[in-house]
């Protein structure tokens, strides 16, 4: 082989391990949830994210004259593991982030970029053309940086849906796990390979079970709020709210409001569900095997809720709340269409 292309070699063997697994994520997604665009902005982030902790390190380093073993044992996992999930903190606090298996394709790919650039540092200033060491790096800590960032976020996602107020023990608790992972890995009680080995292991088990139960749950989400957004729909589609619970509670809202904006709070009810509806229906035709493209019409009625937000006000808004059920999730439904 050229000697001029043993890096280029020495760093495809490192990284594509953990390319494969992100790769098999997405294939193993049956409603294909995260869009490539999306993944390759995660995969940005996490190379850009290798930069800074490459950085912070670094400064840590010079700054308190710590041990460079020590620091990686314990230092170094905190640092990389908290610069990795501002991201993805970031896509499930604005809604972009629906299910579990969602959060665990996105901390993969934000890992895998993470490992792209770290691996690529190591090929340039260690010159090795072993091929053994950089299949071990391959199949180790690039895989290690993939799983502990998908950990992190398949925790803080799970925990965040349970508790709207835990968003703080939520992050915490996916943190310490991920560090925690990421730093026994480091220590190399068992050698690089055992612990690779380990990692090969057991990550694919962990994968397959969140996989599993999220889309178990995705499917119960989808046959019950179907049904009560079409049942919701139809009565204000039809006028006969009287006499219902929704037409008693909006007739209640005529003390509370004027008559301008009831009326405005019902036509953002109007626009909200159907776009729940049309973003479920979405989900259910990728479920069946159909590639359907993004709607071009459902920006017109964003644009239309937007305009019917600001009519409403947010006192508004949050007297509509019991009907809109707005949660993570329903904010992940509705950018889904847009995408």
């Amino acid at each position: 082989m050229p000697l001029a292309l043993i890096p280029y070699v020495s760093l495809a063997v490192s990284i594509l391990p953990v390319f494969v697994f992100l790769g098999s994520l997405v294939v193993l997604d049956s409603y294909k949830l995260v869009r490539f665009r999306a993944i390759a902005m995660a995969i940005l982030v996490g190379c850009l994210g290798a930069a800074a902790s490459f950085l912070l390190n670094s400064w840590i380093l010079q700054v308190t004259g710590v041990d460079g073993s020590v620091h990686r044992r314990y230092g170094a996992p905190i640092v990389e593991e908290l610069v990795k999930s501002f991201y993805l903190i970031y896509l499930i606090r604005k809604g972009r982030i629906g299910f579990m298996v969602d959060a665990a394709i996105f901390g993969f790919a934000i890992g895998a970029g993470f490992a792209l650039v770290e691996n690529a540092y190591y090929v340039k200033s260690l010159q090795d053309s072993n091929l053994l060491i950089w299949i071990i790096r391959g199949f180790g800590p690039a895989i290690m940086h993939g799983g502990a960032t998908a950990i992190f976020g398949i925790i803080f996602k799970n925990v965040s849906d349970r508790s709207s107020s835990g968003k703080l023990a939520a992050f915490f608790r996916g943190f310490v796990i991920a560090v925690c992972l990421h730093s026994f890995y480091n220590h190399f009680f068992f050698g690089p390979v055992v612990s690779t080995v380990l990692i090969i292991a057991l990550l694919p088990a962990v994968m397959i079970a969140v996989f599993q139960q999220s889309e178990n749950s995705l499917r119960q989400w989808l046959r019950v709020g179907f049904d009560s957004d079409q049942e919701l729909l139809e009565m204000l589609m039809s006028g006969n709210l009287m006499g219902s619970p929704v037409g008693i509670y909006l007739q209640s809202l005529q003390t509370k409001f004027v008559p301008e904006v009831v009326v405005d709070m019902i036509c953002y009810l109007r626009v909200h569900v159907e776009l729940s509806i049309e973003a479920k229906g979405i989900l259910l035709m990728r479920q069946a095997g159909f590639a359907l493209p993004p709607d071009l019409t459902a920006r017109e009625k964003f644009e239309e809720l937007r305009t019917l937000a600001k009519n409403i006000g947010q006192t508004g808004k949050l007297a509509l709340l019991p009907f809109l059920h707005t949660s993570d999730r329903e904010l992940w439904q509705l950018h889904m269409l847009t995408e």
